[in-house]
């Protein structure tokens, strides 16, 4: 039997209590200074204690209280996830590890619900500004319970976007964009960049790497604003699969593909 809107309100309501639980956690960790850093795919893609146990602590608390929903998260749960058929949590327990580790700061807990692949609740937790974005499917976006007004569309040139600055060096189009916009910024973590879209921080956010827990809490959110997301081809998201990203308000989404696919 599937979820209806009421309950999934409880369901929400219930993720955020979970995301607070395992901030406070995270917190502990970094005043003891007691956890392990390793490396994944490269010496840039750093994993931690905190990141593993993060994730242990959702599946636990999601198989005990909703057994028939499954976790896709990124430190090993996600491999058995082929598919987003029911219900899904996609968690990225601490988005920004190496602003965790290196800077102590500007990191997120990122959750996004799914149902057979549409987003029903969304979450973003900037864990040690105790800032809450979330959002529920139909019922609008909340910024620390205040309700998210619809998204602006600025023009493109009194924009503010975000992009890793090394991405220009991989397709120099993005030179385009940064000519034509009133700044640029990069914050190194993409469930928070996404949120400052949807709350109006930015007007745009790209990259070019994404997996989907980077942006699935995020993109659930910017979705009940008005916000518009694709791949860098225009085309839907993938959740299944790393891929580009453009999450932006509508009328800025149309001037960068225009800037990009030129």
């Amino acid at each position: 039997m599937k979820e209806s809107v009421p309950d999934y309100l409880k369901v929400k309501h219930t993720a955020e209590s979970w995301t607070r639980e395992a901030g406070e956690y995270i917190k502990d960790q970094m005043a003891s200074s007691s956890f392990a850093i390793s490396t994944k795919a490269n010496q840039h893609d750093l994993v931690t204690d905190v990141d593993k146990n993060v994730e242990a602590f959702f599946f636990d608390k999601i198989r005990e209280k909703y057994p028939e929903h499954r976790l896709m998260g990124e430190e090993g749960s996600f491999e058995k996830i082929k598919d987003l058929n029911g219900i899904v949590w996609i968690l990225d327990p601490i988005d920004g590890t190496i602003n965790f580790v290196h800077q102590s700061s500007h990191f997120a807990i990122s959750i996004g619900i799914y149902e057979d692949g549409h987003p029903v609740v969304g979450i973003v937790y900037d864990v040690m500004n105790g800032d809450m974005y979330s959002s529920l499917k139909g019922e609008g976006a909340t910024f620390n319970g205040e309700k998210i007004s619809p998204i602006i569309n600025n023009p493109l040139n009194e924009s503010i976007i975000s992009f890793n600055s090394g991405w220009m060096l991989q397709d120099r189009r993005l030179e385009r964009l940064v000519k034509e916009v009133r700044g640029v910024r990069s914050y190194g973590v993409a469930a928070l960049e996404i949120a400052y879209v949807a709350v109006g921080k930015l007007d745009a956010y790209i990259s070019f790497n994404l997996a989907p827990w980077d942006i699935a809490g995020g993109y659930a959110i910017l979705n009940e604003v008005g916000g518009k997301a694709t791949n860098y081809e225009g085309k839907p998201l993938n959740l299944l699969t790393k891929d580009t990203l453009i999450a932006a308000s509508p009328s800025v989404h149309s001037a960068i593909f225009e800037k990009i696919t030129k």
